[in-house]
């Protein structure tokens, strides 16, 4: 079950790789999570120290559930994955023009995942093309139902 996604991921990288990652919460992070007061539109992950990382997902604090919690809606969350998944994206990501991209926050036997993905971000030219494709495939669609 999703509860938030990146859709402007797909239209601005070119998604080769999925992957699946656990992220490292606190209590009043889930809550918020839980309560749909998440964003990862503006998110990204970075390779740190051996660990992967995702900066810039934003999580509002609930006014009941951090109280008691001086809590920062842009922390840097790490990622929970085995060290060889991790060595494998490495080399993957230090590649010209590879980045990681945060596609999906979701739940997955009833913790919270983020599925990211290895892209290569798309020029102008290809954003066109790739919206002509789409276009097509929509009139055609539509001109099958017709007949």
């Amino acid at each position: 079950m999703s509860i938030v996604q990146n859709r402007k991921a797909f239209h601005d990288y070119f998604i080769e790789e999925r992957h699946e990652a656990g992220l490292a919460l606190e209590g009043w992070e889930v809550k918020a999570i839980r309560a749909g007061r998440a964003q990862i539109n503006e998110a990204y992950v970075v390779l740190r120290n051996g660990a992967l990382w995702l900066i810039g997902a934003h999580v509002s604090p609930l006014v009941t559930a951090s109280t008691h919690v001086v809590a920062d809606p842009t922390r840097s969350r790490k990622l929970l994955m085995h060290a060889e998944e991790i060595q494998r994206l490495v080399g993957k990501v230090e590649q010209r023009g590879h980045t990681l991209v945060p596609l999906d926050l979701h739940y997955r036997k009833g913790r919270i995942k983020l599925e990211f993905a290895l892209a290569r971000g798309k020029l102008k030219h290809d954003k066109r093309a790739s919206e002509r494709d789409r276009e097509w495939q929509r009139e055609k669609q539509r001109l099958l139902r017709t007949r």
